[in-house]
């Protein structure tokens, strides 16, 4: 693709400095010095309250029209809510949580807490709303012990507060009073080290874990993204975004980069999932963003939309500088079926880009800030923080060190302490690898989850990430997700789990879909060449979706193989069977 800098964008300049130790680790390091940042995030809000405070900075679907709430206006009401939770006693050792959806007053409640000191713990809906025996939410009030709990839709969420013994204080009780100097003098008190947040892990492997979430890990990581994209503050950002704030993405990276920058955030409804994602499709009909964020599955469900509707094709890229997907590995043909519609629409390409982190890490550890050609990088150390790369099974297990780094995880002092290690790295539990090991500032690749791969009976290791997303761009349209079998076996397989809207778009019967997938595996062991690890021999298709109650999957639709392989043990035996029974489908 072409320079983004062509396009009128200001971007840091690729460099890293890198240190190869005797014991075969690598530290990785941006030369680029990190400088000051906010003391907390409450002084980006007051920022713009005085120099742009007419400025939209929250807008949500009001009928037809928007609801927007401006830079003063968000002030005033986070001042408010603020002095509501003083008034009844809340303070650092006594969070809030939230039970609902991206909202106006979702947003008011966690900025007036995090105003006065008072940390906030949003949840996901999921926990509430799609779990059937609530035990993810059982264990995570049973931690915080939350001293207010807030929903935008108490009788929704009625089954799930009766299962904790849970009431609901409305937003109108905390902002019916004027705020006092007390206000004033709790906001001086927050500090760099000040919990600003609580946020739960996606439980992949177990319960989900309470992530401390500081000031400073926030402002940070706004210091690191304006570094590395000095263009966020070259005009007022706008973002039409679904991710759910109570996941990183959505809410450090999202919401505090429309704050610290003055930017306007256009919350949108809309999910990545069928029947769901044309309200997402109304609001960019709507709302031309400026930066466009996803998850892979998202791009996937917009392709469709942006290759058939012209007027959705003009608003989307109207005035989009930057595309950024994160949270797993985006397929090559979807980047290159965005390239060729933002092409066809602007005569350019587009640069669509990736980061890498987590919630422990605030989430940015590595950033593209350059001009790349494939789908696949996720950048390089952003300033401040610190990779190390040490050899294992392989591959390169990455830790991760710097300011933006989590202190440790709410009320489990055992879970911190076995997540750094004996330097202070925290192990983040991927390997990542250079995308060219002869240009290390190429920056680098994902490169899966540690505890993922496996090695076949031949002693052979299988790469589990890279060897699914092969499979589901082999697949596409078909497979919307795959967890990858083999372990100790001879050969690899999949269950696949099928895209539903594509099924019924195709109108393909069983055996045309047989036929897809047949054809989808020998493509690949054709163009993989000899080399039973490198893609999957067999497969089987899953009639009952992955289930968010038996950890299958996250409310972002993140697959979670682990969980899969362990609940479908008998599917994986069918799969793997000598001689295969009709319903596996083989290369």
């Amino acid at each position: 693709m072409g320079n983004p800098l062509e396009l009128g964008l200001r971007l840091a300049p690729p460099s890293m400095d890198v240190e190869r130790r005797g014991d075969g680790s690598i530290v990785l390091r941006s030369p680029q010095k990190l400088g000051a940042h906010a003391r907390a995030v409450g002084e980006w809000l007051l920022r713009w309250a005085r120099k742009a405070p007419d400025r939209a900075f929250l807008a949500e679907r009001d009928g037809e029209a928007w609801k927007r709430i401006s830079y003063r206006e968000a002030l005033a009401l986070a001042r408010r809510v603020g002095g509501g939770l003083l008034a009844r006693g809340l303070d650092a050792s006594r969070p809030v949580a939230i039970l609902s959806d991206n909202s106006l007053d979702h947003a008011l409640l966690a900025l007036g807490a995090m105003h006065v000191g008072v940390p906030v713990a949003p949840i996901s809906p999921a926990y509430s709303l799609m779990s059937k025996d609530y035990a993810k939410l059982k264990a995570i009030f049973a931690l915080l012990q939350p001293s207010l709990v807030w929903s935008a839709d108490p009788a929704k969420y009625a089954q799930a507060l009766a299962a904790v013994g849970a009431s609901v204080t409305p937003i109108s009780d905390l902002l019916a009073r004027e705020p006092g100097p007390e206000v004033d003098r709790a906001f001086e008190r927050v500090g760099p080290d000040t919990v600003a947040k609580i946020l739960f892990t996606s439980g992949s492997t177990g319960m989900p874990k309470g992530v401390i979430n500081t000031q400073r890990m926030l402002t940070v990581n706004q210091e690191q993204y304006a570094l590395l994209w000095p263009f966020l503050e070259d005009r007022p950002q706008v973002i039409v975004d679904w991710l759910p704030w109570n996941h990183t993405f959505g809410s450090n990276s999202n919401f505090f980069m429309m704050l610290r920058n003055g930017g306007t955030l256009y919350i949108d409804a809309g999910k990545p999932a069928p029947g769901l994602f044309e309200t997402s499709v109304r609001n960019l009909k709507d709302v031309s963003p400026t930066i466009y964020f996803n998850v892979p599955r998202g791009f996937d469900l917009l392709l469709p939309f942006l290759e058939k509707d012209a007027s959705l094709r003009a608003s989307f890229f109207r005035d989009l500088d930057w595309m950024v997907y994160a949270g797993a590995a985006l397929p090559q043909n979807l980047w290159e079926r965005m390239q060729s519609l933002a092409t066809a629409e602007r005569g350019a390409p587009l640069p669509l880009v990736s980061a890498w982190g987590s919630t422990e890490t605030a989430p940015l550890a590595t950033c593209v800030h350059y001009a790349v050609d494939r789908a696949g990088i996720i950048g390089l150390p952003v300033p401040g923080c610190e990779l190390k790369l040490v050899p294992a099974a392989g591959k390169l297990e990455a830790r991760v060190k710097g300011p933006n780094v989590t202190p440790g995880y709410y009320g489990r002092d055992d879970l911190t302490r076995a997540a750094f290690d004996e330097e202070g790295y925290y192990r983040i539990g991927d390997a990542l690898k250079f995308a060219d090991p002869a240009r290390p500032a190429q920056g680098l690749a994902f490169d899966g989850r540690i505890a993922e791969d496996f090695k076949l009976s031949t002693g052979t290791w299988v790469h589990v990430g890279a060897t699914r997303v092969k499979l589901i761009a082999a697949g596409d349209p078909l497979i919307q997700d795959a967890v990858i079998t083999g372990h100790d076996r001879t050969e690899v397989g999949a269950l696949v789990f099928l895209n539903a809207a594509a099924l019924k778009a195709k109108a393909l019967d069983e055996a045309g879909v047989r036929e897809h997938l047949r054809a989808a595996l020998a493509r690949l062991a054709s163009d993989s060449g000899p080399g039973s690890s490198t893609h999957p021999a067999r497969a089987l298709v899953m009639a009952e979706p992955p289930s968010i109650d038996a950890n299958e999957i996250t409310d972002k639709g993140y697959i979670n193989q682990r969980a899969v392989l362990e609940r479908r043990a008998e599917a994986v035996e069918r799969l793997h069977a000598d001689p295969p029974s009709s319903e596996v489908i083989l290369a």
